[in-house]
């Protein structure tokens, strides 16, 4: 697990939630109830995926686990120093002799970078396809959030839509006093799990997945003006340099923080 931060918001969130509710007296064990939490749950994440296609489903599935992971995400200034050295090995030996070197590493969209300007690809022609990679990618990370922002938006209404049928209950049982407070209880159950997915649990998850896009997407890009450099033969000290100065504050490797 690469980023546990997701997690740790996640479980601290509903801990408070619920030691707020001791602190006050109840019983969590009262907020627990299967057919308002089936209903809210279930009735949203049908209505959500109803709004794609299968496709779009598997990648919902892939969103969450990704989101509590942390993903492919590093800091974009991780790339630099392998960026450098390829700069610096082409400068003195051709790009040819990098064949070996992009062998041993793991950052697959550098190693497509790198590996196209070998094959001697235009280098207008190896940003047009490396910035379309980065286009594509943003687009799927774009639906693949917006899924979880359409099921925070579908909870809460689900949840009413669960008290309104709790209260049809009471109005049935009027004849009954004794019954009415644990009914009137239950119903209101469907709107707090409505409010709490949505505002605990879906939101939070569609948020994260957009910030680590950012991360990838700046990683990305920041690969492809290394690529350039590589390609036009920059000086290594000017490619470092240029790299460095794309990063935000407090994302510089350590040896240009150091310099």
């Amino acid at each position: 697990m690469k980023d546990p931060m997701m997690i740790i918001g996640f479980v601290v969130g509903f801990i408070i939630v619920f030691l707020s509710n001791i602190l006050e007296g109840g019983n969590p064990l009262a907020l627990f109830l299967l057919p308002p939490m089936l209903l809210v749950w279930g009735t949203t994440l049908m209505v959500t995926l109803a709004g794609g296609t299968i496709a779009d489903a598997k990648a919902f599935g892939a969103g969450i686990v990704k989101a509590f992971t942390g993903g492919n995400v590093s800091n974009a200034g991780e790339v630099v120093p392998s960026v450098v050295s390829l700069a610096e090995k082409a400068r003195r030996e051709g790009l040819l002799a990098l064949e070996d070197m992009v062998r041993e590493m793991d950052d697959e969209f550098l190693v497509k970078g790198v590996t196209l300007a070998i094959d001697g690809t235009d280098p207008e022609e190896v940003r047009d396809i490396l910035e379309a990679e980065v286009t594509a990618k943003k687009k799927f990370d774009k639906q693949q959030a917006k899924y979880f922002a359409d099921a925070g938006a579908y909870a809460p209404t689900i949840g009413i839509i669960g008290t309104v049928m709790g209260l049809v209950h009471v109005l049935e049982n009027l004849s009954s006093p004794e019954a009415l407070g644990p009914l009137i209880a239950a119903a209101f159950v469907a709107t707090l799990w409505g409010v709490m997915s949505a505002n605990v649990v879906f939101l939070p998850l569609g948020n994260r997945l957009k910030r680590l896009s950012e991360l990838e997407v700046m990683r990305m890009e920041i690969t492809i003006e290394g690529v350039a450099a590589i390609q036009a033969g920059a000086n290594p000290r000017v490619v470092s340099q240029k790299l460095t100065s794309l990063l935000p504050a407090g994302q510089q490797p350590p040896a240009a923080e150091a310099a």
